[in-house]
């Protein structure tokens, strides 16, 4: 796996963790991102490359900075 798909998968796997923890469904953070369900889904799956723009609509609507969101991901 190259390092770009790892860091997609870390920054997935954040993604999901810090959703969980705050008891939402995919539904329900992509509509509080403004966001398709399926967009998200695939950013979690590390399939989908995220905007910078995808990833300050997300960080608002877990209530957190976009900077948390990349913790442990490495170039």
């Amino acid at each position: 796996m190259s390092s770009r798909h790892r860091a997609l998968d870390h920054f997935g796997q954040n993604v999901r963790k810090h959703r969980t923890e705050k008891g939402l469904s995919q539904e329900a953070l992509a509509e509080k991102a403004d966001l398709d369900p399926t967009y998200i889904s695939g950013i979690e799956r590390g399939v989908r490359n995220p905007s910078l723009l995808s990833i300050v609509r997300i960080a608002k609507a877990l209530g957190m900075n976009s900077g948390s969101l990349f913790e442990g991901v490495k170039a």
